[in-house]
C-alpha cells in the first residue's frame, strides 16, 4: 500500500487547461473515485499518476517519493482499463504473468502467483484458456488479476466497467470492491457513473472543467453538496432560489416559493455562510407525494403531475408547482399517480441543503 499525493497539479495541452491545480490525497488502502463528466480532467489525473502523462506543473508523490520524472515501469502500479487490453493470442496464464517477466520472477514462482491471482478474482483453473473463451465479466476479472499479480503499491482503474451491460456492471462493482478489500491496495477509480461512485467508494472527488468541486465520503457529497454542479450531477435535484428570513434556534429559516417559511437545520446550511440569498437543494427522492391532505404542520406545496417515468418499484414524476417544474421520485404500491393528478408535495427540511447563490 502507498499514499498518493497531488500537490497543485496542473496539466495543459496548448491553450487547453485540462487540470487546473489539484491538491488531493489518496490515503493508504483506500478506494477513492474520481467522478465527473467527460472532459472534466479525471482521466488526465489518472494518467499523470500512472506516468502516461507528465504534469505541466506541481508534484506527484507515491509513498512519499516524488515520481514526476519516474518512468511508468518503475512506479509499481497496477492498471485496469475499460477495454481490458488482454493479448488475444496469449493464454490467460500468459496474460496475467506478463508483468512478472520484467521483475526477475522465476517461472515456478510466476505460476504460483498467477494461481493466487486467479483465486483472488474467483476464476481458478482458467490458465490455459484464451480471452475469446471468456465472457466480458470474466475478461475484466482477468485484467484485474494481471494488475494485482505484481503486488502493486497503487491500483489504477480507468472506467473498467463501462463496457459491460447494466446487470453485469452492478455485479462487477461489488466484486471489484470485494477484491480491493481483500488485498488492501490503495485504489483510484475513474468513472462518470454516479451510482458506481456512491456504491464503491470510501471517498469521492467530484470534478468539473479541470477543477476539484468537492471531496468527501459518498454520504457527505450526496447529502451536502458544496456547489450547484455537485447537486445537479449527483442524483436528481431541485434547486430553488430562496431568501433567508431568520437564523434562530439552530436553524436557518428560509422563504421558499410555494412552500413558505422553511426551517433548515444549521448544519445543513454550512455552505450558505452569511449570505442572505441562496439555493435550496431538494433531492427528488426526498419529496413525498400524496393525494390526500398533508400532515398538520408539514412544509407542503400543491402540485400537478405533468409527466411520469415509470421504473417498476418507483416512479419519477415531473410536477408543476406554481410556475416551476419539480422532480420527485417515490416508491409506488400499485399504480403511479396519473398525469394531471393534483398532489400534495411534502418537504422535510432536514433532508435539504443550502448553497449561497453566488457559488458557481
Amino acid at each position: 500500500m502507498a499514499r498518493v499525493e497531488l500537490k497543485n497539479i496542473k496539466k495543459s495541452y496548448g491553450l487547453v487547461k485540462a487540470v487546473k491545480g489539484a491538491d488531493v490525497t489518496f490515503e493508504e488502502g483506500s478506494f477513492t473515485t474520481l467522478l465527473g463528466p467527460s472532459g472534466c480532467g479525471k482521466t488526465t489525473i489518472l494518467r499523470m499518476i500512472s506516468g502516461l502523462e507528465t504534469p505541466t506543473s506541481g508534484d506527484i508523490l507515491i509513498g512519499g517519493n516524488r515520481v514526476n520524472d519516474t518512468p511508468i515501469h518503475k512506479r509499481n502500479l497496477g492498471l485496469v482499463f475499460q477495454n481490458y487490453a488482454l493479448f488475444p493470442h496469449r493464454t490467460i496464464g500468459e496474460n496475467i504473468a506478463f508483468g512478472l517477466k520484467y521483475r526477475n520472477v522465476s517461472k515456478a514462482d510466476a505460476a504460483q502467483k498467477v494461481k493466487q491471482a486467479l483465486d483472488i478474482v474467483r476464476l481458478p483453473g482458467v490458465e490455459d484458456r484464451y480471452p475469446s473463451q471468456l465472457s466480458g465479466g470474466q475478461q475484466q476479472r482477468i485484467a484485474m488479476a494481471r494488475a494485482i499479480v505484481i503486488e502493486p503499491d497503487v491500483l489504477l482503474l480507468d472506467e473498467p466497467l463501462s463496457a459491460l451491460d447494466a446487470n453485469l456492471r452492478e455485479d462487477m462493482r461489488v466484486e471489484l470492491k470485494s477484491i480491493q478489500h481483500r488485498i488492501g491496495v490503495t485504489s483510484i477509480f475513474v468513472t462518470h457513473d454516479q451510482s458506481e461512485a456512491l456504491a464503491m467508494s470510501d471517498k469521492i472527488i467530484v470534478m468539473s472543467a479541470g477543477r476539484v468541486e468537492q471531496i468527501g465520503a459518498p454520504e457527505e457529497v450526496y447529502n451536502n453538496p458544496a456547489s450547484e454542479f455537485v447537486a445537479n450531477f449527483l442524483g436528481a435535484s431541485n434547486l430553488v432560489d430562496v431568501d433567508v428570513a431568520a437564523r434562530e434556534n439552530g436553524a436557518v429559516v428560509l422563504d421558499v416559493p410555494h412552500f413558505g417559511k422553511t426551517p433548515v437545520p444549521a448544519e445543513r446550511a454550512t455552505n450558505l455562510g452569511d449570505a442572505r440569498h441562496g439555493k435550496l437543494v431538494m433531492r427528488a427522492e426526498k419529496l413525498h407525494l400524496s393525494d390526500g391532505p398533508a400532515p398538520e404542520g408539514a412544509v407542503c406545496a400543491q402540485g400537478v403531475v405533468e409527466a411520469v417515468d415509470y421504473q417498476g418499484q418507483l416512479a419519477r414524476y415531473f410536477l408543476r408547482i406554481g410556475d416551476t417544474q419539480f422532480q420527485a421520485m417515490n416508491m409506488i404500491d400499485g399504480h403511479p399517480f396519473a398525469v394531471g393528478a393534483e398532489v400534495s408535495v411534502v418537504l422535510n427540511p432536514a433532508d435539504c441543503s443550502v448553497l449561497a447563490s453566488e457559488q458557481k
